[in-house]
């Protein structure tokens, strides 16, 4: 049975910076497939793993080269792409509601299958959890949508009416990429941020009204804001948010900085305003409805392109770290455009 040897790309438990590195993967078996690994988003979470040793990388696009013995649906050369899960029992009462990932013995970045990452030249997943990547939609654009784009993409179609206003806190990586799905749902969208330095591009994107918040200390909306998307790397000063919020209302924070922060908000102005917390995460066929939706609608981040290398990926690494990456990193293979 033949064996697969390929290339990685590490974060050193002891410095913490990018290490090249070849794995050596068993033959397949089951619906495991061999993909050739084209492209790759950058998340802030790959950060919290530089120390982990793991092969990282959870926004992988690829190609099918090869099937594992009970493969289904997928053929070699289709272009596929995935995100954090890649295995679960598929009997729990989470995995039986859609949600692997709630699964107490689930395969996810960071924590187990640990060469299973997206950067590297290759990657060794399971069929159930990869997603066939549309003509319309570049490789460019579907690997950031596998995590920054389905985490938002969770909060919107799941809860939020055409009709609803949504208000999106941060024009950044998964902010920008909210502004787009938001207005192609039929919502309308105001976009707060710190400064106007984003306000012509989150009108582009489609925001509807757009709140520059530094110094603030009383704000105004057309309309109030029936659902509140929390893109921003630190909580906003809910004194300040929780006035344009409409009774019934519900926060979504959607970063994860600080795998330990806490999140603190006013329980009075919570309970006398019915406001809701709603915390989510996607189902498998999420995906899959994302992609799809990206590609009838045009929704696509704007990418910050590097080498998927030793030398590329720590810049791109550098550039996320500093806040200097504008909106998504996407790092490529040798040979691809």
């Amino acid at each position: 049975m033949s064996t697969y040897k390929f290339k990685v790309f590490r974060g050193d438990a002891a410095t913490g910076r990018i290490v090249e590195d070849i794995t050596e993967r068993p033959a397949l078996v089951n619906d495991q497939v061999l993909l050739s690994i084209t492209h790759s988003g950058l998340c802030g979470t790959d950060e919290h793993f530089l120390r982990y040793g793991i092969a990282l990388g959870h926004e992988g696009v690829g190609v099918v080269k090869e099937l594992g013995p009970k493969v289904k649906h997928l053929k070699v050369g289709d272009r596929v792409a995935w995100g954090y899960v890649n295995g679960s029992c598929g009997e729990c009462a989470s995995c039986l509601e859609g949600y692997q990932i709630g699964c107490e013995t689930h395969q996810i970045y960071g924590f187990n299958g640990t060469d299973s990452g997206s950067f590297g030249e290759a990657a060794v997943r399971s069929e159930e959890y990869l997603s066939v990547v549309p003509a319309e939609l570049s490789s460019d654009a579907a690997a950031p949508l596998m995590c920054g784009g389905i985490t938002v993409w969770a909060a919107l179609m799941n809860n939020v009416k055409p009709y609803e206003t949504v208000g999106i806190v941060g024009v950044g990586g998964l902010g920008h990429l909210a502004v787009q799905f938001a207005k192609a749902m039929g919502t309308e969208v105001v976009v707060f941020s710190s400064t106007e330095s984003k306000k012509d591009e989150a009108f582009k994107m489609g925001a509807t009204h757009f709140v520059a918040t530094k110094g603030m200390t009383e704000m105004s909306v057309p309309r109030k804001v029936n659902h509140l998307l929390i893109t921003a790397s630190i909580n906003p000063d809910w004194n300040l948010f929780y006035p344009v919020m409409a009774p019934g209302g519900t926060l979504y924070p959607l970063t994860v900085v600080d795998p330990k922060a806490t999140l603190d908000i006013p329980q009075m102005g919570s309970m006398m305003n019915r406001i809701r917390v709603v915390f989510t995460m996607p189902t498998k066929s999420d995906y899959t409805n994302m992609l799809q939706f990206a590609a009838r609608n045009g929704v696509a981040p704007v990418v910050d392109r590097d080498e998927m290398t030793k030398a590329g990926i720590e810049r791109s690494m550098e550039k996320l770290r500093v806040g200097r990456t504008r909106y998504r990193g996407v790092l490529f293979a040798s040979g691809e455009k």
